[in-house]
């Protein structure tokens, strides 16, 4: 099996240990991966900020750099949401890069997806360790309809003892530029999620996208807290 990772803005710039257990993790169970040298931002940045003329132009170098059959795995379910779901509108009035777009989104897997519908992974003997819990990102959730599939895989790794989180569903506040244009909710929002995972005791807090992880763990340390943030593929990684 071969397959074109797509490494997000945040996990190249801040997060490379994510990327590295993605790799891991594949090499593991036999993927071949290529990561494509011409890959940027998905756009969605732009797009939520309203700037669509220039989303535009980034979505149309995303699907010449992603052309091919192979399918794409991203470790970000917004990212994943941004091209399957808002590519086809912004291309809906070009006929020849509509069909691109819709091609490249019946080919994109959030990783999540693609570790228990492709890989089969929950049953193939997975280890962690510690108390965790699982904080559901909105995109991934809402967008995607990813909602158990991060879950069967926790509860597949043996050793580890999964917690579930109270209103794991609710925003942690980054929400990409909502963060950047209003600082204070998104704050308060980081603090609400603070105080719940703080509450169950976990010694570990995951979810499956890094800008969600890493306004959660600004709320954490503001609270002084010791429990650590990693992205699920760490987690996966670190018991292979």
């Amino acid at each position: 099996m071969h397959i074109q990772l797509f490494g997000t803005c945040l996990v190249d710039s801040l997060f490379p240990e994510v990327g590295e257990a993605m790799l891991r993790i594949f090499r593991t169970f036999g993927v071949q991966v290529t990561f494509p040298r011409g890959q940027t931002c998905c756009g969605q940045p732009a797009y939520n900020a309203g700037f669509h003329k220039e989303a535009r132009g980034i979505a149309e170098h995303f699907l010449s750099v992603f052309a091919g059959g192979d399918m794409i795995v991203t470790p970000s379910g917004s990212c994943a949401a941004m091209v399957k779901h808002h590519y086809p509108q912004l291309f809906r009035d070009d006929a020849a890069l509509l069909k691109k777009a819709e091609d490249v989104a019946s080919r994109v897997y959030e990783l999540t997806q693609f570790l228990v519908h492709v890989l089969h992974l929950p049953g193939k003997g997975l280890h962690g360790k510690g108390r965790v819990t699982y904080h559901s990102s909105c995109h991934l959730t809402r967008m995607l309809g990813v909602k158990e599939e991060p879950i069967l895989l926790l509860k597949a790794m043996q050793g580890l003892e999964f917690v579930p989180l109270p209103e794991a569903t609710r925003c942690c506040g980054f929400g990409g530029v909502f963060m950047a244009k209003l600082p204070e909710i998104s704050k308060a929002l980081a603090m609400e999620k603070a105080d719940d995972i703080l509450s169950t005791g976990a010694d570990t807090v995951t979810g499956c996208d890094a800008g969600c992880l890493m306004n959660i763990a600004d709320g954490l340390k503001k609270r002084g807290s010791t429990v650590k943030v990693k992205h699920i593929a760490e987690l996966i990684a670190e018991g292979l």
